[in-house]
């Protein structure tokens, strides 16, 4: 049998060079894109807001605007109503949200999926759509009060209520439930229905079986979305403009009506500040609490 042949020689360092230690680029030269990036987007602007806030009409650096802006009864009113208004719409966003996904996910019925598909779709709508919807409703002139004067023969409707703080509240929760709805969805579709039919098979009532295998499943989805909520009903500007509801003035209201009606530049950038500190600080509470009932939820369901 003929030996086969040896290959030959590789030339001097070749199979240093293939075997020696590859280099690699440190990781915070793969983090400075995105962070120039965020910096160019983001921090940049946030800085030239901060900056403008610290820099009064008479020139300098001071935080007259703040001492001015803060001891303001409008500010004051404007901050407490983003608080509840924001909170409320959140908590109404989830239980209304939650109970629309559990029947859409579990409770079979014609047009089930394209209502599930319309979500989609409705996420793609301005808020402002929405408010005006309502309006065409329940506003002064609307369909509702036009009923009513029709068949009463009164001079106005009784439906006054879009133009008070429970008629935002109504607009934000009908506009961002699905906000809520649609990651919930998609939690819900990844449940194991066997565990579902084995806990009923066993007794398990409805609330048990959602308590201790649903929600510790879902947990996390529905936290995202009320997070997403809470953000977004915190700076949200098209609804309450558009309700025109009287006495309700929201932060992004205010930072409006300084900017533009007023032309205090440096008392709106104090605003802007607030509501961005607002949003990060209520934004964390609401995931630290979230984190700890989750803990819990996974504690019972274990």
């Amino acid at each position: 049998m003929a030996s086969p042949e040896r290959a030959a020689p590789l030339p001097a360092g070749t199979a240093a060079r293939r075997t020696g230690p590859r280099r690699v680029l440190p990781g915070w030269l793969w983090a400075l894109p995105p962070v120039g990036a965020l910096g160019l987007v983001f921090l940049h602007p946030l800085v030239l807001v901060v900056r403008q806030s610290l820099s009064p009409d008479g020139g300098g650096h001071s935080f007259a605007a703040y001492a001015q802006v803060l001891q303001q009864v409008p500010f004051r009113d404007a901050l407490w109503n983003t608080v509840w208004i924001a909170a409320a719409s959140t908590a109404g966003c989830l239980v209304l949200g939650s109970v629309l996904a559990l029947v859409i996910a579990f409770v079979p019925f014609p047009g089930g999926r394209a209502l599930s598909r319309f979500i989609d779709v409705f996420l793609a709508f301005p808020s402002f759509l929405i408010t005006l919807a309502l309006l065409f409703v329940y506003g002064t002139v609307g369909m509702a009060n036009g009923l009513w004067t029709d068949a009463t023969g009164a001079a106005d409707g009784p439906f006054t209520f879009l133009r008070t703080p429970w008629g935002v509240l109504l607009a934000e929760i009908t506009y961002f439930t699905p906000f809520v709805m649609r990651p919930l969805l998609a939690a819900l579709s990844q449940v194991d229905t066997a565990q579902l039919e084995v806990a009923s098979s066993l007794g398990a009532r409805a609330p048990r079986i959602l308590r201790q295998i649903v929600l510790p499943e879902v947990l996390p989805a529905l936290g995202a979305g009320g997070s997403l909520v809470l953000v977004l009903c915190l700076n949200e500007f098209g609804i309450v403009l558009f309700t025109d509801a009287k006495g309700v003035t929201t932060l992004p209201m205010l930072v409006y009506s300084k900017a533009i009606l007023d032309g205090d530049y440096p008392g709106a950038c104090v605003v802007a500040v607030v509501s961005v500190a607002l949003s990060v600080t209520l934004y964390t509470i609401y995931r630290a609490v979230l984190a700890r009932a989750a803990g819990g939820a996974r504690r019972a369901g274990a």
